[in-house]
């Protein structure tokens, strides 16, 4: 039988009391303000095509490597869910199989964050009446399908609707930008943005750093085994970003080392880089001068720098083989960053033109490292739990562990860091309640008086978003 989908309205509030009520108070009071994603990977030819998504499977399922890889682990093979192998041997997927497939296992999703979103999703954006669940994989399929093909759900209706103001992609120095020149042409400049992501260009680990940065050479006619025109040749990649709205970048190296080498070395191995000869600790020292780079250029064209360490990528090396990058191999490692960014802050740290936004999937840092570096230096402000920390109870103990060094001002507002365009209200409806829910327990205990906290949560929204990503 059917189970009803309701949410209940005091969801992720706290469960009773004076705090429960000062939740409900606070979360009325932020549930309507608008939405800025300064932090995702949303791709920008939705909103220049403005085409229809096709169908529920490709739209939300395929896409979203946190479902893809709970279905994995449990023994689901990635090409019955329309995942498609690197050498195209994978037959095209019959969506509404795979859908099933997806609804037979839903319960796998109970009590983690992709539930609670997709649960969110269905009742609020597509109105279903019925939980997901073998009973109702066909219905939910054809009733998600019908809405799709509604104009009020093309994506740039959708922009709309959920109330985003500003949303960022995510973007190499080798894309072209030109979906983002169109929606710039057609209105759309200052509301979907580029990030500049260098990694392929400045990792000589990554997968496709040798042809990536040939690529560069050929863009900007510049030659990049010379170490002033490689630098050069970046530069020119972040200007054309800037020219389309871009407030930010975004790096993800494995680790948040820095490293002050002089330019001689830093020379010779970029000429090891492009040879394909680096060795790993080269490549680590390496990295660690281009972030003091990336910092340095920042101070000149206004970019916010965003570090997210400690992911280590393809995890799953046959996984990896088969079907490339971002299908849920990737796994999380402590990270060290008080010693590890000290040559890029004694350089930038107290620079008012710098300002850098730490992320983490090592949550041991939260109060030792990234609170006592946000809560010191004028640069340094704290992203909020993203990947497997973006929790209910990681947010949370996000909020406990560094609220008494760092504050509320040096941290920046929720980032939803999605690729799933129809999740992106769900998650920072979360991200409120679970705020509204902390700062109502403060409140309770009488470390905020009730319109202290009504400042802090509209802040927390809007306000420290658009001062720390620069999106006034």
């Amino acid at each position: 039988m059917a189970e009803r989908l309701e949410l209940h309205p005091d969801r992720l509030f706290p469960p009773e009391g004076r705090a429960l009520e000062i939740a409900r108070e606070l979360h009325a009071a932020v549930v309507d303000l608008p939405i800025l994603s300064p932090h995702g990977h949303t791709d920008p030819r939705w909103f220049a095509d403005n085409e229809p998504f096709t169908d529920p499977t490709s739209t939300l399922l395929t896409p979203d490597h946190y479902l893809v890889r709970m279905l994995y682990s449990q023994g689901v093979p990635m090409e019955s869910l329309g995942v498609r192998a690197l050498d195209g041997s994978t037959p095209p997927v019959d969506p509404r199989a795979a859908w099933r497939i997806f609804a037979e296992r839903f319960h796998l999703f109970w009590g983690t964050p992709s539930g609670i979103w997709l649960d969110h999703v269905f009742a609020e954006v597509f109105g279903l009446e019925h939980r997901l669940s073998a009973d109702t994989a066909d219905q939910t399929f054809d009733q998600i399908s019908a809405r799709l093909a509604e104009p009020a759900f093309r994506p740039r209706a959708l922009l709309d609707r959920f109330g985003i103001e500003v949303i960022a992609t995510t973007d190499t120095p080798i894309d072209d930008l030109g979906h983002h020149q169109r929606l710039a042409d057609e209105g759309y400049a200052g509301r979907v943005i580029p990030t500049f992501r260098p990694d392929v260009v400045v990792d000589p680990d990554h997968d496709d750093f040798g042809s990536s940065i040939r690529t560069l050479g050929e863009l900007t006619g510049r030659d990049i085994t010379d170490w002033g025109d490689y630098l050069a040749a970046l530069f020119d990649r972040r200007k054309l970003a800037i020219s389309l709205g871009a407030t930010a970048s975004d790096h993800g190296p494995p680790t948040a080392r820095t490293a002050a080498i002089d330019d001689v070395t830093a020379r010779r191995l970029l000429q090891r880089a492009v040879d394909g000869s680096i060795e790993p600790d080269e490549a680590e020292l390496f990295r660690g001068r281009m972030l003091i780079e990336m910092a340095r250029m920042s101070t000149q064209d206004g970019l916010v720098m965003q570090l997210h360490a400690g992911a280590r990528r393809n995890h799953n090396r046959q996984v990896h083989q088969r079907f490339g990058r971002d299908v849920g191999g990737d796994m999380a490692g402590p990270v060290e960053y008080v010693e590890s960014l000290r040559d890029l802050l004694d350089e930038f740290g107290n620079d008012t033109r710098f300002r850098i936004v730490l992320f983490t999937l090592d949550e041991t840092t939260f109060s030792r490292e990234l609170a006592p570096l946000a809560g010191h230096y004028p640069s340094v402000f704290l992203g909020p739990p993203w990947w497997f920390l973006d929790t209910v109870d990681a947010m949370m103990r996000f909020r406990r562990a560094v609220t008494d060094t760092a504050g509320f001002a040096n941290t920046t507002g929720f980032v939803d860091d999605t690729r799933a365009f129809f999740s992106i209200p769900a998650r920072h409806d979360v991200a409120r309640r679970v705020d509204c829910r902390y700062l109502a327990e403060l409140v309770a205990e009488h470390r905020l008086t009730i319109d202290q906290a009504h400042r802090v949560a509209v802040d927390l929204v809007i306000g420290r978003t658009r001062h720390v990503f620069n999106l006034s």
